[in-house]
């Protein structure tokens, strides 16, 4: 027959029920909990980069590419159309005023200019032969002008006689007659060699003058010439270092064409190119920053702007405060940033891939272990950093890196 079964034994079975129960509840708690994680969305900490909301100077600025070139830069060039003879000093080294650096060959010129000097020879003679030919002329005139003077004044007095044998009846009114018309004619013809004389001494003078001018001409041929070559054994005109020098011997160069270089390496400026649609931007005097490098930041100011475009870009030259600056190099290439606006006291945060060049865009703040999603108004901007108008205080941390896969998500657990 059935037993009854004891309250100990009732109390026991309860009390196993209620720990099942227990288990039961807590194992499903923990499952949801870890269903719920599983479904949060997390960022691990070595993936992101963050950066701290501070305040300090924010300089919008445009940027340039810039490239180093020394301050004073003598170029030399080749005085006359020649060959390359010989290269004394080799790039890289110091010269003084007057080392020679490049020599020439000077024989084609020195014969032009050998021709030069037997021709202004020929004009010399030239001038000597016409300068005889023209007297001579002048002095056939005179003798003749002398000749004519005489026989005037024999006119005269034959007028005069005949004058007198009217007068006492020994002579006739036609014999006066002809003998005024005889010293008329005789006039005449003086007036006539006195004016020929003059045009002829008129004359010579324009042709003397006209030779004249030709042998100056040549003669300030002949010096260009000797000039040009005396100049063809190229010398430094200033101290400094040979920074380029044509070395091919025997090449062909014409005149004008550069040979070398001499660079004063103890100071430095830039040479900067920049879309020519921020041109309007640019002003002489305006404050650049130079950033070599090694980061090296340099400050200066824009110099002179070129008044054309050529491809699309615009060249500015920029003087550098420290001209002088150890890491300064020919030929280094530098980022140009061209301040347009400066705000000496601004809340700002690094910049960086999150910055997408927006007024007002979101970002992730970072806070307690997570990474929550905000709005934030931007405003000026350079290389280093972004304004922060309003949506962030300075101590707070943000996000940096690109968050574009996340940015419908309002929340982010940032794991390790």
């Amino acid at each position: 027959m059935d037993r009854a079964i004891s309250s100990a034994t009732q109390r026991q079975r309860h009390w196993r029920l209620g720990l099942w129960l227990v288990a039961a509840v807590v194992a499903v708690g923990a499952a949801l909990v870890a269903f719920r994680t599983v479904l949060q969305p997390s960022i691990r900490r070595p993936e992101i980069l963050t950066a701290t909301v501070d305040t300090g100077p924010v300089e919008a600025s445009l940027t340039a590419a810039g490239l180093l070139i020394p301050a004073h830069e003598a170029v030399l060039t080749s005085p006359i159309a020649s060959t390359v003879r010989r290269v004394v000093r080799q790039v890289g080294q110091p010269v003084q005023p007057g080392q020679p650096i490049l020599e020439l060959d000077k024989e084609l010129t020195a014969t032009e200019l050998a021709k030069l000097e037997d021709a202004q020879q020929q004009n010399r003679n030239k001038h000597d032969q016409l300068r005889l030919t023209l007297e001579r002329a002048l002095n056939d005139l005179q003798s003749q002008e002398q000749v004519q003077r005489v026989k005037v004044g024999s006119l005269q007095s034959a007028l005069r006689d005949e004058q007198y044998l009217l007068k006492i009846g020994g002579g006739t009114a036609e014999s006066v007659r002809q003998a005024e018309l005889n010293l008329k004619v005789a006039q005449l013809e003086l007036r006539r060699l006195q004016e020929q004389i003059g045009n002829q001494r008129r004359a010579n003078a324009a042709d003397v003058r006209e030779l004249g001018y030709t042998m100056q001409m040549q003669q300030r041929s002949i010096a260009e010439l000797a000039s040009k070559l005396t100049q063809a054994d190229i010398s430094s005109p200033r101290p400094g270092v040979l920074t380029w020098v044509n070395e091919d011997l025997g090449s062909t160069v014409r005149q004008g064409d550069v040979l070398a270089r001499v660079a004063d390496l103890s100071s430095f400026r830039v040479r900067a190119t920049i879309a020519d649609t921020y041109a309007g931007q640019l002003s002489p005097g305006g404050a650049v920053v130079v950033r070599l490098n090694n980061d090296t930041d340099l400050r200066g100011t824009i110099g002179t702007i070129s008044p054309a475009a050529d491809k699309g870009v615009v060249t500015f030259y920029a003087q550098l405060a420290q001209d002088h600056h150890p890491d300064l190099r020919p030929n280094l290439r530098a980022d140009v940033f061209v301040v347009t606006k400066a705000h000496p006291k601004a809340v700002r945060v690094k910049n960086g891939p999150f910055y997408q060049g927006g007024r007002e865009q979101p970002v992730f703040v970072v806070k307690d272990g997570w990474a929550e999603r905000r709005t934030v108004r931007f405003g000026d901007s350079n290389f280093d950093y972004v304004e922060v108008i309003s949506g962030l205080r300075p101590g707070e941390q943000i996000v940096l890196s690109d968050m574009k896969e996340h940015q419908d998500t309002p929340r982010l657990r940032i794991t390790e």
